[in-house]
């Protein structure tokens, strides 16, 4: 087991080391000039020569790389010329490791901006994840037990209805109707923890994490409700039913423990895209978080915080990839790991 975690952990960093270099060809093979955009629409040839060599935009893109892979090791200097370091010694900003870069545009290191954005999506993932596994297990569970009633056809008919809907429609309708038009439901403000306690944090996140899991959690109820009733055709569930054990204690030992091996690979795997920023849901009600800071970062060019961005919403898929591979073993008793 050792050996697989080690092995998938080292697979993990060659793939981020392979996406960050073409991150980097992909930016710089851009004809936009990423320097006009760090200097601004007024700028001399001078100053944007000046703005290039701050950045280390002057450098060969594989140079750049290195140095930025460098950086998330042992942190970097700007500006990144050694000459204009020297120059302006009060102007050097430390950026500690791991370093993302600088952001001309927003005057603040990479690091400073994930670290003010990433709260905001990782509290608005982890709420709505709880609610779209629990209710969308929960139901699927139910429709599948409940196998050709109506209740099972109103389930999976209202899963469908409900997938049919784009999360910025739903997003929009709860901000506009639930809270403004007919004041049900206060306007959310992003509070944190520290700021407002769990009570105030949990109720802010309410309206945005339901718009987030309301179209994953259909996808869930009709997953889980196919994964259960598959997993209860098989021999090991027919052989438990034979021996007299509790029809409840077959779903949920034998049955359910099978049908969760695939829902934990797409849980894994949709948490982690959710942390790589949830853009329309941010936007609509206006929380600042890494979507929302990818978008500014877009129409800006901020390449700094773009690359950032692009890098660490890698590392939560690859590691909720690897999370995921080691929880098979543990769920399902059919997995062995080699």
């Amino acid at each position: 087991m050792l050996a697989y975690v080690i092995r998938r952990v080292v697979v993990g960093i060659v793939m981020l080391l392979a996406m960050s270099l073409v991150t980097f060809v992909l930016f710089f093979a851009s004809p936009a000039d990423p320097a006009q955009y760090a200097c601004g629409k007024n700028c001399s040839p001078v100053q944007r020569e000046q703005a290039r060599k701050a950045l280390g935009y002057d450098k060969p893109t594989l140079e750049q790389w290195t140095s930025f892979m460098k950086g998330l090791a042992v942190g970097r200097q700007f500006p990144a010329d050694e000459e204009l370091r020297k120059a302006a010694p009060d102007n050097v900003v430390d950026c500690d490791a791991p370093c993302f870069g600088y952001s001309t545009y927003s005057i603040k290191t990479v690091n400073e901006m994930v670290s003010e954005a990433l709260p905001v999506t990782f509290s608005i993932a982890l709420a709505a994840v709880i609610l779209w596994i629990f209710f969308g297990v929960l139901i699927g569970v139910l429709a599948a037990i409940t196998k050709g009633s109506f209740l099972d056809r109103g389930i999976v008919g209202t899963s469908l209805f409900l997938y049919a809907f784009p999360s910025f429609f739903i997003g929009t309708f709860l901000l506009t109707y639930i809270s403004i038009k007919w004041d049900v439901y206060p306007l959310p403000v992003y509070t944190s923890i520290a700021d407002g306690g769990i009570g105030a944090w949990a109720s802010n996140l309410l309206l945005p994490a339901v718009t987030l899991a309301m179209l994953y959690m259909a996808g869930y109820v009709r997953m889980t409700r196919a994964f259960v009733l598959e997993s209860q055709a098989e021999d090991y569930v027919r052989t438990a039913k034979a021996k007299g054990l509790a029809t409840r204690k077959v779903l949920v030992k034998h049955a359910l423990r099978a049908a969760l091996t695939p829902l934990v690979t797409m849980a894994g795997l949709d948490f982690a895209s959710v942390l790589g920023g949830a853009i329309i849901t941010e936007s609509i009600f206006n929380f600042n978080g890494l979507g929302k800071l990818a978008v500014s970062a877009s129409t800006n060019y901020d390449l700094p915080v773009l690359i950032g961005i692009v890098l660490i919403a890698g590392a939560f898929v690859i590691t909720a990839n690897i999370i995921v591979d080691i929880l098979y073993a543990f769920i399902d008793p059919r997995v062995r790991v080699g």
